[in-house]
């Protein structure tokens, strides 16, 4: 058959298995589309649009408007979802979600304590983040007693684009995949300072390959200055970022480099012995 596994993916009926994804990613009869549809559905809410209607979630999905009915109205059964009249929002069951990686990951358990010594040492906020697609996702976080942003907090999402720890990951991409990934990208100014021009990013990720940390100011937020540096395993791969971010009246770019980047890459190296 043309659609066998190959001989290093076990397939053993009853009992478990390692499982090894072919070349070219998993056979099309392995996968449950009823499961990646309903994640998709879960995933059309966001920030913007924390509320919406079954043609909007269509939309959003590219499933039909009766598919669209019918996944809300499982999830909605399930308690993933709510409905108000014509208007389907997310529950706090979702949450289950998320609390199942926080407390069974390895890598937010390892972060999270030299994040909050950084952190506490410093007086200054820190986060550690993992790139997903489009998006820094924070897995790590701690104000130390400053409330910087309302993005410095665990299970939120910013662009990688115009933040330090999305291009710190970015930097670790080779050439040809970030050039796929930037060609997928808007680059929004978000504010007046963004960088939106993709060959002034490229610019940026090649400084960022060089010096070995990015330092960015306020392109995400006014007020928001960030300097950030990769987490490296054993091997030397990058497996996540982790920053600090301070208020842009306290501490100058100069300051901000002079002042953490060297209790970063200390924690950089402390944390390497683990990952």
């Amino acid at each position: 058959m043309s659609d066998l596994l190959p001989p290093d993916v076990a397939d053993v009926s009853g009992q478990d298995s390692v499982i090894r994804m072919p070349d070219g990613g998993p056979l099309k009869r392995d996968l449950v589309a009823g499961l990646e549809k309903g994640l998709t559905v879960i995933g059309a809410f966001d920030q913007e649009r924390p509320r919406l209607t079954i043609a909007e979630v269509a939309q959003r999905t590219g499933l039909t408007r009766a598919a669209a009915r019918r996944y809300l109205i499982t999830l909605t059964y399930l308690g993933y979802v709510s409905q108000d009249r014509k208007m389907f929002a997310l529950t706090p069951k979702v949450l289950r979600l998320a609390q199942s990686y926080m407390h069974s990951a390895r890598l937010p358990r390892i972060v999270q304590p030299e994040l909050h010594k950084l952190a506490y040492a410093m007086k200054e906020a820190s986060s550690a983040g993992v790139l997903d697609d489009a998006d820094v996702l924070c897995i790590a976080a701690t104000s130390a007693g400053r409330v910087i942003s309302a993005t410095l907090q665990p299970g939120t999402r910013v662009p990688a684009y115009c933040t330090a720890n999305g291009r710190v990951l970015l930097a670790a991409l080779g050439n040809d995949e970030f050039e796929q990934w930037l060609a997928r990208q808007t680059l929004l100014p978000l504010t007046p300072h963004t960088v939106t021009h993709p060959e002034r990013l490229r610019i940026e990720i090649a400084r960022v390959r060089v010096q070995g940390w990015a330092a960015v100011d306020q392109e995400l937020e006014l007020g928001l200055r960030t300097i950030s540096v990769p987490l490296l395993s054993f091997r030397g791969e990058t497996v996540a970022a982790l920053n600090i971010s301070v208020h842009a009246a306290r501490m100058t770019m100069e300051q901000l480099a002079e002042h953490c980047l060297p209790p970063l890459l200390r924690a950089q190296a402390e944390l390497r012995k683990l990952l």
